[in-house]
């Protein structure tokens, strides 16, 4: 591995080219926040499929990729003189020393949890009216309902035991099928979401991350569905032309594999 000289040099590397980049590139050039973010967005969700496939060459690039918007952001606020690379890391330091009293301070934890109450507490002292405040609008719906759960479990707003999250998660079905039985999609609509809500928190409660629970059915599933397409392909058959019988059989082969 490398040592400090050596990583930082690297660093240095990077804000160099950077520099040249911004100055000589026509497509470099162009780019703005704006133009950067939602680019961004999806270099985080590449390394999100790196991390769920435990390929850590791609993420060391990927990792790779984010940097180099992180340090684009920084260029691009260095030439309106608003902030530089130095601010954004020096300002991410004094936060995290600010955060961490038990580390930097005399406090005192016990656990991760309390570690986890101190920095809300200590965020709110920030001036922030809502333990909410941090959970971004446009999170998708899922991930934002982890957050969600994680925020106020960190100010004692939580369940106590597993079994009372699974008796809540039985209660939204029970409510679900009433509305199903009534037929009114709006009702429908809301009881689901309860249904998704309270089976989130019960994931957080066996300490399994229902993002990642979802993404590896997802991944099964077009294993197995091409698995499918391949077989019928071999058939000279097409997928609408079998029955659910015969698709079903080569399912039940694809699980096995």
């Amino acid at each position: 591995m490398n040592n400090r000289e050596e990583q930082l040099a690297a660093f240095n590397r990077l804000l160099n080219i950077m520099d040249d980049l911004r100055e000589k590139c026509p497509w470099d050039q162009k780019q703005t926040f704006e133009s950067l973010r939602y680019l961004t967005i999806e270099e985080t969700y590449e390394l999100g499929d790196a991390i769920l496939d435990h390929n850590l060459v791609e993420i060391k690039k990927e990792l790779g990729d984010l940097l180099l918007h992180i340090v684009f952001y920084a260029k691009i606020g260095s030439e309106t003189n608003d902030f530089d690379i130095a601010d954004v890391a020096n300002n991410i330091c004094d936060k995290l020393i600010y955060r961490h009293p038990h580390i930097y301070g005399d406090v005192v934890v016990q656990n991760e949890e309390e570690v986890k109450q101190n920095w809300e507490k200590l965020k709110l002292k920030e001036g922030k009216k809502s333990v909410l405040e941090g959970v971004p609008n446009s999170l998708p719906a899922l991930v934002k309902a982890s957050r969600i759960q994680d925020k106020v479990k960190g100010v004692g707003f939580d369940w106590e035991e597993p079994h009372q999250v699974w008796d809540k998660v039985q209660e939204e079905l029970s409510e679900l099928q009433v509305e199903i039985a009534q037929g009114n999609i709006d009702t429908i609509e809301s009881e689901f979401g309860d249904v998704l809500f309270s089976m989130i928190n019960y994931a957080r409660f066996l300490k399994i991350n229902p993002e990642d629970a979802l993404e590896r059915t997802n991944k099964k599933f077009i294993k197995r569905f091409q698995y499918l397409e391949s077989k019928a392909e071999s058939l000279g058959k097409s997928l609408a032309d079998m029955t659910l019988a015969e698709m079903d059989v080569f399912w039940n082969e694809a699980k096995k594999l």
